[in-house]
């Protein structure tokens, strides 16, 4: 799920398609792509997504023909997004191995993120990825069933779990940290220390809430997994 600069949201799932809505939910365009249950974002105006099924990083280009950005090796491609800096973050998965790689434009490799201060692994299982105002960039890891930041440089910052695996994770313009519980039916809100803020529960409830993206302060739009629906949220109290 990944937000355009006129408010539209492009939108991946369990089908071979990448679908353009806006904020009333009327289908504006549609993109036949070859892979499924992808991650996807917008970077340099262009969607940008992981196809796992091919270990590689693709965009759509203007004419909608899908262009091959770089390979990832013998690693798969899980969620991506674009960085302050100007550069793609990936999470890569090899068997029981995982690390965050920064990627210039073309494929370089700018920065590797994989183990903490003392050689040990970061991650085990990691899904989803983001970065923060503050550069912390955000990882939930499935099979650690935490979100765990590193600052700029790739050094630990804190981790944050409640016992349940958390899904998607998105942040905002101040620093707050948006986790999805699918197991929960529920979005957790952290501040920028990882420290707990509330639950975030729309009236009429949420079903195993997904991928999850921001459209302003306060308001956002998160995929239900099992039902295909996407529903915009707009919170009720003033943030902090």
């Amino acid at each position: 799920m990944a937000v355009t600069d006129d408010q539209k949201v492009w939108m991946g799932g369990h089908s071979y398609e990448l679908k353009l809505f806006d904020l009333q939910g009327h289908l504006h365009h549609t993109v036949t792509i070859t892979c499924r249950g992808l991650h996807i974002c917008m970077y340099n105006k262009q969607v940008v997504y992981s196809d796992w099924s091919d270990n590689a990083v693709k965009k759509i280009s203007d004419d909608d023909t899908v262009v091959t950005m770089f390979t990832t090796g013998d690693w798969e491609p899980y969620d991506i997004t674009g960085s302050a800096s100007g550069d793609l973050l990936v999470c890569l998965r090899k068997g029981d191995q995982s690390k965050v790689v920064r990627y210039s434009s073309t494929g370089t490799v700018l920065q590797e993120i994989q183990y903490d201060s003392q050689c040990q692994p970061l991650y085990q299982k990691a899904w989803y990825i983001a970065e923060n105002v503050n550069g912390d960039i955000i990882v939930t890891d499935l099979k650690k069933k935490k979100a765990i930041a590193v600052d700029r440089l790739g050094v630990f910052r804190y981790s944050y779990s409640d016992g349940k695996r958390p899904t998607s994770v998105v942040t905002d313009s101040v620093g707050h940290v948006y986790v999805t519980d699918s197991e929960g039916d529920k979005i957790h809100m952290l501040d920028r220390d990882g420290r707990f803020l509330r639950y975030i529960i729309p009236e009429g409830g949420i079903k195993a809430p997904r991928a999850v993206c921001m459209i302003g302060d306060g308001e956002m739009i998160v995929g239900e997994r099992d039902t295909g629906l996407a529903k915009r949220i707009k919170f009720l109290e003033k943030q902090s």
